[in-house]
């Protein structure tokens, strides 16, 4: 595995003021994308591929309230195929925080990884440190945003999502089983609150 530069991630225009409300340590609500957030209908990269997840606001509405902070960390293994560029990722993901704000649940930030290390092509093809389930992104946001990882949630779909919140030591970590109801994990982090 090789350690690189990983991507900037993307910040929310309101960052500093997600921050600046968030007492130290910080907890997170830490959300893979595609299968998660949005249906993953395969390499979504447009508004016009995006069908949300019933309840994803919801989630992130309830995280909001225990004065969690919302970051997305997702493998973006489209841009490595050559299917979408880095550009049109960002420009994707700033529209899909504009999404959130209005529904008045901000994200604050996006990690992502561009490379696969077997069908990335050039560069994009390297086994990498970043790439889920490696726990590289998760490791990034809780350094840049002093995250009190033990305290925090991850929600994913796959395997690899639980292996890196392991990693990286996130103490809730919920695999999606029937990624279409998320009521059950809006429960489990509202019954989390209550005690």
């Amino acid at each position: 595995m090789t350690a690189i530069a990983m991507r900037s991630p993307y910040l929310d225009p309101q960052a500093n003021a997600l921050l600046a409300a968030a007492t130290v340590p910080r907890k997170a609500l830490l959300l893979d994308r595609d299968g998660v957030i949005n249906s993953n209908h395969g390499y979504v990269h447009t508004p016009e591929q995006t069908d949300w997840i019933p309840g994803i606001f919801d989630l992130v509405a309830q995280a909001h309230q225990q004065k969690m902070l919302t970051v997305v960390v997702t493998n973006q293994a489209g841009i490595g195929r050559g299917y979408y560029s880095e550009d049109e990722f960002l420009a994707y993901t700033a529209w899909v925080h504009a999404q959130f704000a209005q529904h008045g649940t901000p994200l604050l930030a996006t990690f992502w990884c561009p490379h696969h290390p077997d069908a990335g092509s050039g560069t994009y093809k390297i086994d990498c440190n970043c790439r889920k389930p490696a726990p590289g992104m998760l490791n990034a946001a809780a350094e840049r945003f002093a995250l009190d990882m033990r305290s925090s949630w991850m929600i994913g779909d796959q395997p690899s999502d639980m292996a890196a919140a392991a990693a990286a030591g996130v103490g809730h970590r919920h695999l999606l089983e029937q990624p279409d109801d998320l009521a059950p994990t809006i429960r489990a982090l509202a019954m989390t609150a209550a005690q």
